[in-house]
């Protein structure tokens, strides 16, 4: 009795699979042993067909006698139909200089050549590499890479079959350097959509090529691939993706480091060109950046730079070699930073989130610095006025009499830090005062004065409070808007 598929100790034997042959009255005969061998499966014994070299032999050799490789199934018939899947081994690592991705996959193309139809027991043939140089390949090449490369040890990962029916699989292992065009406004909490572009190749005329110069990059791919004059048109060749026609293996291994996985499409196209219209298909494969690196490296140090400038607020304001070093060591130290955090990214000509974060601190930091730079200008200035009106003067009494020094008789005000001359005896209690005319000219109507030595306190809250608002403004702008 003859039974199609036989599950035996949860082992699926292919092909017709006899049943269990048991020690018992009804055996096969003396001639069906003959045809048949044992074939142990996990310790039962069952009997499957026998497959003899010459038999395959046979069968490859008429299907190829007369068989032009150089032709395509179906030719001024009907197009070629190719369904293609791609299973992805891993992806990365992902190079933001030059702006590509390493992808490792394999590659199967399924399509029915009726010239490759044969009858026999064996419904499938499964062929190694050797055999592909016989048959017609489609020229399939992939447009958007840079580099190639297919899997050579210990033999070439190549796998042919071929149907009863005519149906041929051609799978193969590939490594691909893929371009993918990174926008970096929002870096490092970016996301990016890499594609793997695939196709026939594309015919150029020698006259196009002269004319157009942007056909350039892609008449080099065509002459690398080998296929300056194979292309096939979509009237000529169609792609179509299979039921399951992405799949992934495990992630845990991909090396996509400062990159997080989030999940892949597949679309198809059609590109028009002089020579025809040709079917593009694409794998988009999103990845959103980890921001953990970069926030240990780039955005807690810059913070704490900021954090350490605001110190100098508290610093008496007569130390001045205290603050100016404090002052000078953070904004080098910022300068710094800026351009480290540049080195791993492209020379980009726009700003991104990065760069708006760096030049923030960086100007927090030279504006404490210019802030002590203010406050002692102003004091020091005071300070010798002080000391200019509390001079002695010399007064001539009489004439004829010598000169006899004494203290100046002109009436003086003593100087707080909270009064000035120029207010015409009117004392500065309020936050800004309003000088309406001033006796030296040197202050004009209408402007504003703020008091000199109340200047480190109002840093003390202006600084935090102002970054504080543009971290929350530039943290929920970039991460939720």
């Amino acid at each position: 009795h003859v039974m199609p598929n036989v599950w035996v100790n949860n082992t699926y034997v292919w092909d017709t699979v006899f049943v269990v042959f048991h020690s018992s009255a009804f055996g096969p005969s003396k001639q069906e042993e003959e045809d048949y061998e044992d074939v142990p499966i996990n310790k039962t014994w069952v009997l499957s067909p026998k497959v003899y070299e010459s038999d395959v032999t046979l069968i490859l050799n008429k299907l190829l006698q007369g068989y032009d490789n150089k032709l395509r199934p179906d030719i001024g018939v009907r197009p070629t139909v190719i369904e293609t899947a791609v299973y992805v081994n891993s992806i990365g690592p992902v190079d933001p200089i030059n702006m590509e991705y390493t992808i490792d996959i394999f590659f199967a193309q399924t399509w029915y050549d009726s010239r490759l139809k044969f009858n026999s027991s064996m419904k499938q043939l499964m062929l190694n590499s050797n055999m592909v140089g016989k048959i017609w390949i489609p020229d399939t090449f992939f447009r958007n890479s840079r580099k190639s490369d297919a899997h050579w040890i210990t033999t070439p990962n190549r796998l042919l079959r071929l149907w009863s029916n005519g149906r041929v699989m051609y799978t193969l292992r590939l490594t691909i350097n893929a371009e993918c065009y990174l926008k970096l406004h929002n870096f490092p909490m970016d996301e990016h959509s890499c594609p793997l572009e695939f196709s026939s190749c594309v015919r150029f005329k020698l006259e196009s090529i002269i004319n157009s110069m942007f056909l350039i990059p892609q008449f080099c791919a065509c002459v690398i691939a080998g296929c300056f004059s194979d292309g096939y048109p979509k009237n000529e060749i169609m792609y179509r993706w299979q039921r399951r026609a992405v799949e992934v293996a495990d992630q845990r291994y991909w090396r996509l480091y400062q990159f997080a996985f989030i999940g892949l499409r597949n679309t198809s196209d059609v590109a028009h060109t002089q020579s025809g219209e040709y079917v593009i298909m694409t794998i988009f494969f999103d990845l959103s950046r980890r921001m953990g690196y970069f926030t240990i490296q780039t955005y807690i140090p810059c913070s704490m730079i900021v954090v350490l400038s605001w110190v100098s607020f508290w610093i008496n304001k007569d130390a001045v070699p205290a603050r100016t070093s404090l002052g000078i060591t953070t904004v080098l130290t910022m300068t710094t930073l800026s351009t480290i955090s540049r080195k791993s990214l492209p020379k980009v000509s726009y700003v991104t989130a990065m760069d708006l974060f760096v030049s923030v601190c960086f100007i927090f930091t030279f504006a404490a610095l210019m802030e002590y730079g203010t406050l002692h200008y102003f004091t020091s200035n005071r300070q010798t006025k002080k000391a200019k009106q509390k001079a002695p003067s010399l007064v001539n009494i009489r004439p004829g009499t010598s000169l006899l020094q004494m203290n100046n008789i002109v009436s003086y005000h003593e100087e707080d830090d909270y009064a000035y001359e120029c207010l015409d005896g009117k004392d500065c209690a309020s936050f800004f005062c309003c000088f309406d005319d001033c006796r030296s000219g040197a202050w004009r109507e209408n402007r504003m004065h703020v008091r000199v030595s109340k200047i480190d306190s109002y840093s003390r809250i202006f600084f935090p409070t102002a970054f504080g608002l543009f971290n929350l403004v530039y943290w929920i702008g970039y991460l939720y808007l």
